[in-house]
């Protein structure tokens, strides 16, 4: 549903004008929150160590999880323990992991010196990312892509700990493409490969070469996982949005890891057949568009580059996209302002688009330049502003005074749609719990017996209400994706609250 106007841009200077127009679209909206932004980040990386599978290290901090997982990959003879569950469930899927990876490792890149004490934990959460895909493409022409019958998953409600559903192994090779998941898995350890290259030069240079091979086993066979792999990967990981995207989104990773000329002229060669202008608002695992003209634009803006010139003009359009108070079919707002798209999991678009206002208003200032809007511009200043009005919603400044980050906040969701959060831990109950056995703590009203510190839900509805009900998935259920774009977000806000 498309928002009137409600600012007369022409009459005002261009930032009171959409201050303005934010304060009418949502009346009260922009307050000082005194948000603990610190605080909020060091939660936001602890939640992936309560969705790491595999063998804990010694250093692990949620201590009600333990050891899981430790035969994936047997049945296909090969090593695939370790990883992220992506969500609530027991699966490993493959394209959302990378993508989680490689927007944790864009975090450190544009944020990491604001990060303070929790740098270091932000790059073991990479590391666990980046040591299971290293492993998912250890056969050159192969990439494994997901563990774990989603359908068997999904019937039973257990412990990872507990696991005994099917760990089917899924691939995709030169007959079976997925250019879709291999371009995000490139891209994964090429943004990782920055992070680690004065941290680990020799692990920085094994991700680098990998993703370079990885991208060209996804260029040189091209089609979606999705098609290859439909049974397993649909409706759960469904590549809608066409592979096209990610091609251009791990060459764009492999020319800021790089700097070779090569992948500049695969982007200019392909930026037309593969798409880029399509879809300038969308941003998340499935669809990278927004993603790619912000990190294109940056060395536009910084005047390196002006044959990535279309890529800013992109980039320009998103931004304007999403200002309150300018109609646009594919965005709209809460009533009490947050950022909605139809579909589920909505806060991964909030963190996921809010991250590239946040990076892009980064990349203005340093240019000394706004964003053209029609009749007015949008500064940096307004949109950090904007970004930060979303962080705020989602740590509480809401309708319903909700933090929809567990553990932040008085109040929080208590029933998260997560099996282990929601049975009891291994300590406590040390018996196994079966696949229908957990059905009862499934349909239970009693809060969740662990609190998965820092797990961010995927939110109330268009109209700002929230079913604190693990049945409503949707709503319930947090994902790696939508912590890894706030990881960045909280960063900047705990140095610049």
């Amino acid at each position: 549903m498309a928002r009137k106007s409600l600012s007369s841009p022409g009459i005002f200077p261009a930032f009171l004008a959409f201050s303005f127009a934010l304060l009418l679209v949502f009346p009260g909206s922009i307050i000082a929150g005194g948000h603990d932004y610190h605080d909020a980040l060091r939660k936001s990386i602890l939640f992936f160590e309560g969705q790491r599978s595999g063998r804990l290290p010694p250093d692990q901090r949620v201590k009600w999880r333990r050891d899981s997982a430790l035969h994936d990959g047997s049945t296909a003879g090969v090593d695939l323990t370790g990883g992220y569950y992506d969500a609530g469930d027991n699966v490993k899927f493959g394209f959302p992991m990378a993508f989680t990876t490689t927007l944790l490792a864009w975090s450190i890149i544009d944020f990491g010196r604001t990060m303070g004490p929790e740098l270091k934990n932000t790059v073991k959460a990479v590391k666990w990312g980046t040591d299971y895909l290293l492993k998912a493409t250890a056969t050159p022409g192969v990439v494994y892509v997901q563990v774990g019958d989603a359908y068997s998953d999904h019937s039973c409600w257990e412990r990872p700990e507990d696991m005994d559903t099917l760990r089917t192994v899924y691939k995709i090779d030169n007959s079976h493409p997925g250019s879709d998941v291999a371009g995000e898995t490139a891209a994964a350890l090429a943004a990782a490969s920055i992070v680690f290259r004065s941290r680990d030069p020799a692990y920085s240079r094994l991700l680098l070469n990998r993703a370079v091979r990885v991208f060209n086993f996804a260029d040189n066979h091209r089609g979606a996982y999705s098609s290859s792999l439909h049974a397993a990967v649909c409706p759960f990981y469904c590549d809608v949005n066409g592979y096209q995207d990610e091609l251009l989104w791990a060459a764009a990773w492999l020319h800021k890891a790089s700097r070779k000329r090569e992948y500049r002229e695969y982007i200019v060669k392909n930026e037309v057949i593969l798409r880029a202008g399509d879809t300038i608002n969308e941003f998340g695992w499935d669809n990278k568009h927004a993603g790619i003209n912000v990190l294109i634009s940056k060395e536009v803006l910084m005047g390196k580059a002006d044959y990535f010139e279309s890529f800013k003009q992109n980039a320009d359009g998103f931004i304007c996209s999403l200002l309150p108070g300018i109609s646009h079919p594919q965005v709209q707002y809460s009533p009490g302002g947050l950022i909605f798209k139809a579909g589920g999991s909505n806060m991964q678009h909030v963190t996921s688009l809010s991250f590239l206002l946040l990076a892009y208003s980064n990349y203005l200032s340093h240019a000394n330049k706004a964003v053209p809007c029609g009749e007015t511009s949008a500064s940096p200043a307004l949109l950090k502003q904007l970004a930060k009005r979303q962080v705020d919603y989602i740590l509480g400044d809401n309708p319903i005074g909700m933090s929809y980050m567990v553990g932040y906040g008085a109040r929080y969701p208590q029933r998260i749609h997560h099996r282990a959060s929601s049975l009891p831990s291994v300590g406590a109950h040390p018996a196994r719990i079966g696949c229908k056995a957990g059905s009862r703590y499934y349909l239970s009203p009693n809060p969740n017996p662990n609190i998965l510190v820092g797990a961010v839900v995927g939110g109330p509805n268009v109209t700002d209400a929230f079913p604190d009900s693990r049945p409503y998935f949707q709503e319930s259920e947090p994902t790696t994706y939508i912590n890894a774009p706030l990881v960045g977000l909280l960063s900047f806000f705990s140095a610049h609250p």
